[in-house]
C-alpha cells in the first residue's frame, strides 16, 4: 500500500454535497455487525458485489477508528452521488485530525486510513460545531 496515498495527515477539505441514505448513530464497536449487515442488504442487487464490499470496509474502519479514538456522538452516513458514493462518519474530537499510522508495524494495526485513501477517488476531514467529519468517496 502507498503511504503517500494518504500522507501523514488527511487533506482539510469538505466533501461534495448529497443527501443522506443510510445513516447509523453509532455507541460502540459492538454496533458494527448490524450496520454492516444493513449496509450489505441495502445493497443487494447483481452486480453491486464489489462496491458493497469496498463501501463495508471503508465504513467499517472509518466509523470503528471514530468510536474507538473519537469519543462521543459518533454518526456514520452513506450517501449516493450518482457515479460514487460518499462515506462521512463524525465523532466528537474536532482536535484530533485523522492521521494514518507511520511507520508501524503492520501487525499493529493502525493502516485502515491508508486502505480507506486507496480505496477512495477523494477524501478528507472538517469540523463543525464541535464535531470532525471524516469522508471518503468511492466510485460505483
Amino acid at each position: 500500500m502507498r503511504r503517500e496515498t494518504a500522507g501523514t495527515v488527511w487533506p482539510s477539505a469538505r466533501p461534495p454535497a448529497a443527501p443522506d441514505r443510510f445513516v447509523w448513530d453509532l455507541a460502540s464497536v459492538a454496533e458494527l455487525p448490524v450496520v454492516r449487515a444493513e449496509l450489505r442488504h441495502h445493497l443487494s442487487a447483481p452486480g453491486l458485489a464489489d462496491l458493497r464490499d469496498r463501501l463495508v470496509l471503508a465504513l467499517d474502519e472509518m466509523a470503528s477508528n471514530a468510536l474507538r479514538h473519537g469519543g462521543d456522538g459518533v454518526r456514520a452516513c452513506v450517501r449516493s452521488l450518482g457515479d460514487a458514493w460518499l462515506i462521512e462518519v463524525r465523532d466528537g474530537a474536532p482536535g484530533t485530525p485523522p492521521a494514518p499510522a507511520v511507520d508501524r508495524d503492520p501487525s499493529e494495526g493502525g493502516l485502515g486510513l491508508y486502505l480507506i485513501a486507496e480505496l477512495a477517488i477523494d477524501h478528507g476531514w472538517y469540523v463543525t460545531a464541535g464535531s470532525k467529519h471524516v469522508w471518503a468517496v468511492l466510485a460505483s
